[in-house]
């Protein structure tokens, strides 16, 4: 696009800990990445927006003079002006140019990181001070992206894609949000060219490891999914269907593995090599007790660490997607043996959030 008047960006994500645990009421400990999404436009006179999407091949256009039908399945872009419609904020007509470098579908937080960028475009264009504070552009986003189309979704991408930086959310009642220091290297993050399915993904696993925590709570009426692992909920656990089990007994091995996680970043130095090993034992849960990892991802993290990687793990959903790992060392050489693997690398750092760009 020529010459566009307002130009704004929000970045992906990778999940470092904590994997399926934000829609519990668990912890997660997330970093954003410096692969972005941009919204780029000009203003124009008449109650229209139109979008071209040219990374996807799409184009989308639509009057905001009233509520607009959603056409598919997760119509993120109308919902979003929807909600500011409803919400009575001033919307304008704009030519719009989206263009982005985060893995499509894939599991690095594509579709959160455009709904918050997008946020942050009609706030911008409205004069609303809201766009400048992450915190409401994250609970946009989920509005836009998860509320709206009642998916069993939580909000670690849109607050680690709002904020930036390396984040440690606790999501119980009240949440509580925690910007950690970033002292970390590059990643190579990598896309196995495997589709996935995440709403499907989510909802089965929410489904058993709730129907699992009622299960024990019948036998343990003060348990939880905060509650410590002890022999006697072990037992119960153990008792359960095998989906239950090994799906609660995933969910609370990594409750414990992304507390440690804190504590190492929250160390006064900070431990690189325990960091590698927390990620193995994280990808370790979600392969074998969660199964959302796959022969390819599991060929392209056993390339990762034979190159030298300190660590790696499957990020997001899973069942295909992306990877990635801890290789501030060996970057390059890690990157080729993924790549030889079958997979599509990305040499990333950590990055703000959202952000106007001038």
């Amino acid at each position: 696009m020529m010459n566009p008047t307002l130009r704004v960006s929000s970045p992906g994500r990778i999940c470092l800990l904590g994997e399926h645990q934000d829609y519990f009421g668990l912890a997660i400990i997330a970093a954003a990445v410096n692969l972005r999404i941009a919204f780029a436009g000009r203003p124009r006179p008449d109650d229209r927006i139109a979008l071209d999407l040219p990374d996807m091949g799409e184009h989308e256009e639509f009057s905001f003079a009233r509520d607009i039908p959603y056409e598919k399945k997760r119509d993120y872009l109308k919902s979003a002006v929807n909600i500011h419609r409803r919400a009575g904020l001033p919307l304008s007509g704009w030519d719009i140019e989206v263009r982005g470098d985060i893995p499509i579908n894939a599991g690095a937080s594509s579709s959160s990181a455009m709904v918050v960028a997008w946020n942050k475009f009609l706030l911008e264009a409205a004069g609303d001070a809201r766009a400048e504070n992450p915190r409401e552009l994250a609970e946009l986003g989920f509005e836009t992206e998860v509320a709206e189309f009642k998916e069993p979704g939580g909000r670690m991408d849109h607050y680690a894609s709002a904020f930036g930086g390396v984040v440690w959310i606790r999501f119980d009642d009240p949440m509580k949000f925690t910007q950690l220091r970033n002292p970390l290297g590059p990643f190579v993050l990598a896309d196995s060219l495997q589709k996935k399915d995440t709403t499907g993904m989510l909802g089965f696993i929410k489904r058993h490891v709730l129907d699992g925590e009622a299960a024990v709570r019948r036998a343990i009426p003060s348990f939880t999914l905060h509650s410590p692992r002890t022999a006697d909920v072990l037992a119960e656990v153990e008792k359960l269907p095998e989906d239950n089990r090994r799906l609660l007994l995933g969910t609370l091995t990594t409750r414990d593995i992304t507390a440690r996680g804190a504590d190492l970043f929250q160390a006064p130095q900070f431990n690189e090599a325990a960091f590698g090993l927390l990620l193995n034992d994280q990808h370790a849960v979600l392969r074998d007790l969660l199964r959302i990892s796959t022969d390819k991802i599991e060929a392209m993290i056993a390339a990762a660490l034979d190159a030298g990687a300190l660590g790696a793990k499957i990020n997001g959903s899973g069942g295909g997607g992306c990877m990635f790992a801890y290789a501030p060392r060996k970057t390059e050489e890690v990157a080729a043996a993924i790549a030889a693997a079958g997979g599509r690398p990305y040499i990333v750092r950590v990055d703000e959030g959202a952000r106007r760009e001038m």
